[in-house]
């Protein structure tokens, strides 16, 4: 499988594609949510104060949050400065990683999708889990 630059578009198509996925929007900003079993998994956050432009104060408008297996995954993804992941004070001890939208391009879908299946399976049922795994093992 040859792999290109990950889209936002690509966000919405993998988390949806994922089984018993529901898709809400927000009430105020009309931002995608994506939940298995009423838990969110992937979503689209509003802006906030905590993830800023530092150069100009500018709130990022564009945050997506990646649920995270554990504290060494969200670690591994974030301690690279130079990666498009990152985390906030707001999230500090929260199983989740921010990446902006603007930034997808630098890792492939491949990668996006590995990293929304597991935001997935960290979310699911035991028994939803096991079963997809039970599938989609190669």
């Amino acid at each position: 499988m040859r792999d290109r630059p990950a889209t936002v578009d690509d966000v919405h198509t993998i988390a949806s594609s994922m089984p018993h996925v529901t898709r809400l929007v927000g009430p105020k900003a009309g931002n995608s949510i994506y939940q298995v079993g009423n838990k969110s998994f992937v979503f689209f956050r509003t802006p906030r104060p905590d993830a800023f432009d530092p150069d100009t104060g500018e709130r990022y408008a564009d945050v997506i949050v990646i649920w995270v297996d554990s504290e060494d995954d969200k670690r591994a993804l974030t301690q690279d400065p130079n990666s498009p992941f990152f985390t906030t004070d707001h999230f500090t001890g929260h199983p989740s990683v921010l990446v902006r939208a603007s930034r997808l391009g630098e890792i492939g879908v491949i990668e996006l999708r590995e990293l929304i299946q597991d935001a997935w399976l960290s979310r699911a049922s035991t028994r939803r889990a096991d079963r997809w795994l039970a599938e989609h093992r190669t």
